[in-house]
């Protein structure tokens, strides 16, 4: 374990995390096998209302499921809310593979448990368990392009708009 998340975040095994883990989709194509695998490597956290779980601009570390509550991701300076998520929702999947700046703040609607799936514990994974790491990799890779064309088309549609007032 890495010792700076070891300070922060607790490793442990609960009842409900693999059904949690399961309808993530970026553990869609692991065995019940590999996701006990994960579920040993995860880190967890909890956080009060309003409390920042990550700010915008800071360096990405690594994904969130959320376990229980809610949370808020919002676009800074505005604060304009860009998307509200429950319990099973997941964000900054991103930062699995880069380490470019968060590009929104996501902060505690209500008491949240979360779930935490480190950059540093998808490398060594990938190092230790290959096999697991590239399933992952791949449905990772689905994912951001799953987002990726759903944002197209919502840009598409911005601009479609756009074009019918002028």
């Amino acid at each position: 374990m890495n010792n700076l998340w070891g300070n922060i975040f607790k490793r442990q095994q609960r009842e409900g995390v693999r059904d949690i883990l399961k309808k993530v989709p970026v553990f869609a194509d692991l065995s019940n096998n590999d996701i006990s695998h994960i579920e040993r490597i995860l880190h967890c956290r909890e956080y009060q209302p309003d409390e920042v779980v990550f700010s915008q601009g800071t360096p990405g570390f690594g994904m969130y499921i959320i376990e229980d509550g809610a949370v808020t991701i919002v676009s800074e300076p505005s604060m304009k809310v860009l998307a509200e998520l429950q319990g099973g929702d997941f964000f900054g999947e991103l930062a699995l593979l880069d380490d470019s700046p968060r590009s929104a703040t996501a902060m505690a609607k209500t008491s949240c448990r979360m779930l935490c799936f480190f950059q540093s514990d998808l490398f060594e994974l990938i190092s230790q368990k290959p096999r697991i790491g590239v399933k992952i990799l791949q449905c990772l890779a689905r994912t951001i392009g799953e987002r990726l064309k759903r944002a197209n088309e919502e840009i598409h549609a911005l601009h479609k708009r756009s074009e019918a007032r002028s």
